[in-house]
């Protein structure tokens, strides 16, 4: 387990992580998000002893994780998959680990043919994809057969087949009862990988629930889209009921409705014989939760498009 006590970095006069405390459990996978910026990889550096904190502290099974000999035996993690030497051989790479961490040197051979490695052995790491490094990070993660595994973007290069082999993976090692933390922008990644999610924002934690009430009701209910030929008829039949009625963009035919179910705005509609094309209930989703618990935490949001044309020049003074 992973277990944060008002965890807390300052650079000078910039707070990166401010008061942050949560717990990572064991026997499920943990999605750590937040905007560019909230302090996600400087929190995953205090994790693993890399970076001091400020304030607070940070344990892995009750223990700093920098007071622990021979570190791979009990925490693996990917950070950077950039991050290693290009001149030598992924097997060379994986055994200097090994060594330095008492690991017997069969791992090597073993994690290389779990990865799909096997045949690249021999290979300089230098000329691999960046698919294949991060495929050589997760083996380095596993060197030590560590009980608990943090993962920075551990899905960037890879390609479908990847993406699947690392959903199945993450799953099975916290089906072992380890403990996975996995940090990722990719929202539908975490939403088909993780169980339990852990949000932050300028530093400080904004939810830690699990996934299936993060984006279910508790952050937006699921929205009803309703077509009609008679919007204004329906929009104020189902104002009448309390519910919430929203012009969509695809269509002036169409609206999408929050407050009430599907069967029962069918049910008023077709009492008040309004005719309806389209009736379909859409879920919220993690990356709409996500969106809207991290609105007041974006560090340096989109604005709308700079207007063009007579009377608006872009350029400079010439």
């Amino acid at each position: 387990m992973i277990e944060a006590t008002h965890l807390t970095k300052r650079y000078g006069a910039t707070v990166a992580v401010d008061g942050l405390s949560f717990r990572v459990r064991p026997g499920r996978v943990t999605g750590f998000l937040g905007p560019n910026g909230a302090g996600k990889s400087t929190t995953l550096r205090m994790i693993l002893g890399l970076t001091a904190p400020s304030g607070g502290t940070v344990t892995v099974d009750g223990v700093p994780f920098a007071d622990r000999p021979r570190g791979l035996r009990h925490v693996g993690a990917l950070l950077d998959a950039q991050d290693v030497h290009g001149g030598r051989s992924a097997a060379a790479h994986l055994s200097a680990l090994a060594r330095s961490n008492h690991i017997p040197r069969g791992r090597v051979a073993d994690v290389l043919e779990e990865m799909g490695l096997g045949k690249a052995a021999g290979r300089r790491i230098g000329g691999f994809s960046l698919g294949m490094k991060q495929r050589l990070g997760i083996a380095a993660a596993l060197l030590g057969e560590p009980r608990v595994l943090l993962f920075d973007e551990p899905l960037n290069g890879l390609d479908l087949e990847g993406v699947l082999w690392v959903r199945g993976l993450f799953r099975r090692l916290a089906a072992e009862g380890r403990t996975v933390l996995v940090s990722s922008h990719m929202m539908s990644e975490i939403e088909h990988t993780a169980e339990q999610v852990l949000v932050i924002g300028r530093g400080r934690l904004i939810a830690d629930e699990r996934l299936a009430s993060l984006s279910g009701a508790a952050h937006g209910a699921a929205v009803v889209s309703v077509r009609t030929a008679d919007v204004a008829a329906l929009t104020a039949l189902l104002a009448e009921e309390g519910a919430t009625v929203r012009q969509a963009s695809e269509s002036e035919e169409a609206v999408e409705v929050s407050g009430l179910p599907a069967r029962r705005i069918g049910e008023l509609a077709g009492r008040h014989g309004l005719t309806l094309y389209e009736l379909a209930t859409r879920s919220s989703s993690l990356e709409s939760a996500f969106l809207r618990l991290t609105a007041d935490s974006v560090e340096y949001p989109a604005g709308p498009p700079a207007r063009t044309g007579a009377g608006h020049q872009t350029g400079g003074t010439r």
